[in-house]
C-alpha cells in the first residue's frame, strides 16, 4: 500500500502539470484519478492502523469494522474526485474543444507512458501480495481489495487516455479525447459502486464465508452430546474476526454442571478449529420442553385432533 501511495503521488503531480501545459482533458481526468487514489491510500492506511486497536468497554467486539468504514469513504472519494471530475472534463471538451500543440501531445503521451509503467508496477506488487495472502481469499481484506481495484482501474484508465490522445493527434477530432475522459469517468463510477457496495454489506453485518460456516456447523453436529443444531449465525466483525452464535439442542439427562462443561469444551473446539471465531455464543435449548410449553395442554388452549 505504501508503494501504491508513493506511485500515485508522483503520477498525480506529473499528470496535472502535463495536463495543464498540454490542455488535455484526458490527461487532466487521469490527474484527478491519481489524486483520488492518493487520498484513498491515506484513508486505507488509517483503516489499517485504527482497526488493530484492541477491544475496550465501549467497543467490546473490537475495531475490526474500521477497515470497512474507511473503505466506504475511499469508494466515495473515487466517485466524487475521480468519476465526476472526469465526466466534467469530457463534457467541457465536447462543448468548447481543446487546442493542443504537437509538443503538448508528445509531452502528454510521455507522461502517460511513464504513468502506465508506474501503475503497472504497483498493480503487480499488489497482485503479488494477494497471492501471498492466499490468492482469491486475500481479497477479503477491503484495504487490499481497494488497492488492487484502484491499480487495475488506473492501468485501464491510462490506456484509455493514451488511445484518446493518440486518436486526437491523428484525426484532429477532440471527440476522441473527450470520449476517453467520459470512459474514464464511467469506469471510476463503476469501480466506486462495486467497492462501496461491498463495504456497505460488511458494515451492515455480512455473514462469514459459507465454507467457514459449514465447518462450524459440521463440528457442532459431530459432538456426541448435541442432538441437533437448531440455528447457526455468523457475522464478519473484521478481517480475521468472526462472531458465532448457535442454538443447539443437547441430549436429555444432562445436569447443569455437565451442560456448562460441554459448552466450554465446544467453544474451545470451535476456536481451535476456526481461529477466526474469537467470539462464540451458545444457546442451549430443549426442543421437548419447548414443544410441551407450546402445546394446547400447557397453554390452556382448546383444540387438537
Amino acid at each position: 500500500m505504501l508503494v501504491a501511495l508513493a506511485a500515485n503521488l508522483v503520477i498525480a503531480v506529473a499528470k496535472a502539470v502535463g495536463g495543464l501545459l498540454a490542455g488535455s482533458p484526458a490527461l487532466l481526468s487521469e490527474a484527478a484519478h491519481s489524486v483520488a487514489d492518493s487520498l484513498n491510500e491515506v484513508f486505507l492506511l488509517a483503516a489499517l492502523h485504527r482497526s488493530r486497536r484492541p477491544a475496550d468497554r465501549r467497543h467490546p467486539f473490537g475495531y475490526g469494522k474500521e477497515r470497512f468504514f474507511w473503505s466506504l469513504l475511499a469508494a466515495v472519494g473515487i466517485f466524487v474526485m475521480g468519476g465526476c471530475f472526469s465526466f466534467l472534463q469530457g463534457i467541457e471538451a465536447l462543448r468548447n474543444g481543446a487546442e493542443e500543440t504537437f509538443g503538448g501531445y508528445v509531452a502528454g503521451l510521455i507522461v502517460l507512458g511513464v504513468a502506465l509503467l508506474a501503475e503497472g508496477t504497483s498493480l503487480l506488487r499488489a497482485l503479488h501480495q494477494v497471492r501471498r495472502q492466499g490468492g482469491k481469499g486475500g481479497l477479503r481484506d477491503p484495504a487490499l481489495r481497494t488497492v488492487v481495484a484502484e491499480d487495475g482501474t488506473a492501468v485501464l484508465g491510462v490506456t484509455l487516455a493514451i488511445i484518446g490522445m493518440a486518436l486526437h493527434m491523428i484525426t484532429g477530432q477532440v471527440v476522441w479525447e473527450a470520449s476517453a475522459s467520459l470512459a474514464i469517468g464511467g469506469l471510476l463510477v463503476y469501480v466506486a459502486y462495486r467497492l462501496g457496495r461491498d463495504a456497505r454489506d460488511q458494515l451492515i453485518g455480512e455473514a462469514a464465508d459459507p465454507e467457514l460456516t459449514d465447518r462450524i456447523r459440521n463440528l457442532l453436529r459431530a459432538q456426541p452430546e448435541i442432538d441437533s443444531v437448531e440455528a447457526l449465525f455468523t457475522m464478519q466483525m473484521g478481517l480475521d474476526c468472526v462472531m458465532v452464535a448457535a442454538r443447539i439442542d443437547l441430549a436429555p439427562g444432562l445436569d447443569s454442571e455437565k451442560v456448562e462443561e460441554i459448552s466450554v469444551r465446544i467453544k474451545r473446539s470451535i476456536a481451535r478449529t476456526v481461529p477466526e471465531a474469537d467470539q462464540v455464543f451458545l444457546d442451549v435449548t430443549d426442543r421437548r420442553t419447548e414443544r410441551k410449553r407450546e402445546s394446547p395442554a400447557a397453554t390452556g388452549e382448546r383444540g387438537g385432533a
